[in-house]
């Protein structure tokens, strides 16, 4: 099986896990955290909204800085709506199949690289940077789905049953 197609099914049954956990995000709640040290809730789920357009950049850029010394950062949407996330999330799950049904394998073994402050802190395949983002996602997905569990909301199978949904897919 070719790069681009493993990813596109990966990319799809992600995306059917993620909406799951944004179709219950609760409103009024961006800023909670269950902890100090942890970030809010509404800049996690936004993440979850929004990983995508990290494979849209690892194809279609060479790299991106995290931390430009000019202090522009890529910033984040006012979401506080389930239909809200939902919404970037079809945006970004669209652009990010639209990257990668352009590309081809060659390109996939092409290096990217991420920098903060102008100095390279990861350089990889661009595929291996893809797989470490749809990891990095279902990991804050399940990261989402315990401050979910904290603040009382339902708790989607994602991928199994929860004790509030005992769906298999």
């Amino acid at each position: 099986m070719e790069l681009t197609a493993l990813f596109l099914s990966e990319l799809d049954r992600e995306v059917g896990r993620s909406r799951r956990a944004l179709e219950q995000v609760p409103e009024g709640k961006h800023d909670w955290k269950p902890h100090e040290k942890s970030m809010i809730f509404g800049y996690l789920t936004d993440m979850v909204a929004t990983m995508p357009t990290w494979i849209t950049m690892m194809v279609k850029q060479d790299e991106l800085d995290i931390a430009p010394k000019g202090g522009q950062q890529h910033p984040r949407g006012a979401r506080n709506t389930s239909t809200e996330y939902l919404q970037a999330l079809d945006k970004a799950a669209a652009d990010a199949r639209a990257a990668l049904e352009g590309t081809d394998e060659a390109h996939l073994q092409t290096p990217w690289r991420l920098l903060a402050g102008g100095q390279v802190v990861m350089e990889l395949p661009r595929h291996e940077m893809i797989r470490d983002t749809i990891n990095h996602w279902a990991h804050h997905r399940g990261q989402m789905t315990v401050y979910l569990r904290l603040m009382g909301a339902t708790v989607p199978a994602i991928y199994g049953p929860s004790a509030d949904d005992k769906r298999f897919s």
